[in-house]
């Protein structure tokens, strides 16, 4: 089980001063990844489809490579970039690796959206789905099946927080980052699969 810190009390409204936001590039096996984060916490990971995922092969791990200087980076970020290369390389341990903390607005308070996040970054582990409907009933609100995929989408830190491991009830994967990336979540869940295996 993950503990993680959300940064609450140190989200600053819209309009007062910003904190001080440093991006991080990553080659992945799913193409470019941007990681964006201050000394709270992560704020955004982007997953840039600018090449096809790479192909599974049963030979070596596959790799996560960091494009920028982690010179000046802080230890959230670096945390960030440690975990998603595990993910990639050895993704059976990254249930054991330490998450950064995070500190986006969709993240904060008791909404809705963070609530559902919050659940399915502890509840829904490494190689597992969760339909929509049982994330909405796990979240407290069986009837907000729809608002379940509004927070998906909402969500600022992919991957990390997992909500490719959302799927429909018929057992179909369900769109991913709003349909355009409903190959990744085919591979993503693939990548689980097999990375739990050996």
């Amino acid at each position: 089980m993950h503990t993680v810190k959300f940064q609450g009390s140190k989200m600053k409204k819209q309009g007062e001063s910003q904190c001080t936001q440093k991006t991080i590039s990553l080659l992945s096996p799913l193409g470019t990844i941007q990681v964006s984060g201050c000394e709270n916490g992560v704020h955004t990971i982007q997953i840039l489809m600018d090449v096809a995922p790479a192909e599974r092969s049963s030979g070596g791990p596959l790799s996560c490579v960091v494009n920028d200087s982690l010179a000046e980076t802080s230890p959230e970020l670096q945390r960030c970039v440690e975990w998603l290369q595990a993910y990639f390389s050895e993704p059976q341990t990254t249930g054991s690796l330490p998450l950064p903390g995070f500190h986006h607005p969709a993240l904060q308070g008791d909404s809705f959206t963070s609530r559902v996040l919050q659940v399915l970054l502890r509840d829904v582990t490494f190689g597992k789905t969760v339909s929509y409907k049982r994330l909405a009933e796990m979240a407290g609100n069986p009837r907000a099946v729809r608002a379940v995929g509004g927070a998906m989408r909402k969500n600022p830190v992919p991957l990390l927080i997992p909500c490719h491991r959302v799927i429909s009830s018929s057992g179909q994967s369900g769109p991913y980052m709003s349909g355009k990336g409903n190959h990744l979540k085919q591979w993503l869940l693939t990548h689980e699969r097999q990375g739990g295996e050996g």
